[in-house]
């Protein structure tokens, strides 16, 4: 008679492996973000193991032509029950050891706004790791939704590239052309958003010499309080739109 032992049982666990070129590096940030290292061996190959709350993180040797630059490493899911607060606290971690939240180059994490299921690190190795909610909509068209028109189907689909993608250049280029293409017959509501969204992606993208542009004519909008709070809840970190609010009306 075949006995719990002679089967399969399915409680295995998945343990990702990644490659690390940089460990010196890796331990440190990981270390930095409240990570647990439970191993380190870096000769006579790497193989370092670290764990957070209920999941671990295994780097073994890299290729030897392996850029980090590429952030073409490798990278893992992490499905959990609510993304915020991993954010809040990579975040205040990151910034507490950088002095600030890196949003490009190695390290990094993306930005993360009220709502969204799911934010990426990218570690000193290029590898993304990805935090996803479990419950995260199943039915997200990607490139926007074909039941919108004009100006918010540009801004649902910039939405995508950024939350979703993951590719801030992406979304910069579909708001610009939006707006360049779009804008006259939008709502100003939808205006207002995509000109907040257009400042947040390039202060991102170190495009500073073209947020003034979008920031005037933000400032030329007429908003009510409650259309600009709809307006902040569309980016990560509505403190980059400060200077050039409209006063209320």
């Amino acid at each position: 008679m075949a006995t719990d032992e002679d089967r399969i049982q399915p409680n295995e666990t998945t343990v990702p492996l990644l490659p690390c070129p940089t460990p010196e590096e890796t331990l440190a940030f990981w270390r930095a973000l409240g990570f647990e290292v439970v191993y380190e061996q870096l000769k006579p190959y790497v193989y370092l193991a670290f764990t957070f709350s209920g999941f671990q993180l295994h780097y073994g040797p890299a290729p030897k032509d392996l850029d980090p630059a590429r952030e073409a490493s490798g990278g893992c899911l992490v499905m959990v029950d609510a993304v915020a607060p991993y954010h809040a606290v990579f975040a205040d971690a990151m910034r507490s050891t950088y002095g600030k939240v890196p949003a490009k180059g190695l390290p990094r994490i993306s930005r993360y706004r009220a709502g969204t299921s799911r934010f990426s690190v990218v570690d000193p190795s290029g590898n993304t790791i990805t935090f996803i909610q479990r419950d995260e909509p199943k039915d997200v068209e990607y490139g926007g939704s074909k039941e919108l028109e004009g100006l918010a189907r540009v801004l649902d689909n910039a939405r995508i590239l950024r939350e979703f993608k993951m590719d801030d250049r992406a979304a910069y280029r579909a708001l610009d052309s939006g707006m360049r293409r779009r804008a006259e017959d939008a709502p100003v509501v939808e205006q207002a958003m995509a000109l907040a969204a257009l400042i947040e992606l390039a202060t991102a993208l170190e495009k500073a010499d073209q947020v003034p542009e979008w920031g005037a004519r933000l400032r030329s909008l007429s908003l009510s309080l409650e259309q600009r709070t709809q307006v902040e809840g569309y980016v990560a970190d509505p403190t980059v739109l400060e200077p050039w609010w409209p006063d209320p009306r």
